[in-house]
């Protein structure tokens, strides 16, 4: 039924326990997870702005950082025996997890409730409230 899940990433506590939950969905048919990071673009360009380091040196420590944060992530999928695509994109949040939902061809999503912008969803929406609204698959958000 979900053989392909889409499991974005913050790396916040609400994303790893929404991590528990695509790992129990390999009962329910799921062969391969989707682990995606999404650089937010509109912090990244707020960053750039006012950076006195090299704009470049900064976005590659953050692909730096989320590589190491998925490696884990990778390695606890492929020992319950799930294969794992990993894709690191920047983007608005969640027009990256879109994307990759069209692109991937993806049969479910599995996403925190909240992740680590708090403050800036209380104002703007939430990423996992978007996701709900425009996916075109199952939604299952964990809180």
């Amino acid at each position: 039924m979900f053989e392909k899940i889409l499991y974005p990433t913050d790396f916040s506590h609400e994303a790893h326990r929404a991590l528990d939950f695509v790992v129990r969905l390999k009962d329910a048919g799921a062969r391969e997870v989707v682990v995606l990071h999404v650089i937010d673009k509109g912090s990244f360009d707020a960053i750039a702005r006012y950076a006195t380091k090299d704009i470049l040196e900064i976005e590659k420590n953050l692909k730096e950082r989320a590589i190491a944060e998925m490696r884990p992530i990778e390695e606890r999928l492929e020992k319950e025996g799930l294969k794992v695509k990993v894709i690191i994109t920047k983007a608005v949040p969640y027009m990256g997890i879109l994307e990759v939902e069209k692109n991937e061809k993806i049969s479910a999503i599995v996403i925190g409730s909240h992740g680590m912008s708090n403050i800036e969803e209380i104002f703007l929406g939430s990423v996992s409230e978007k996701i709900v609204r425009r996916a075109k698959t199952p939604v299952l958000v964990v809180r």
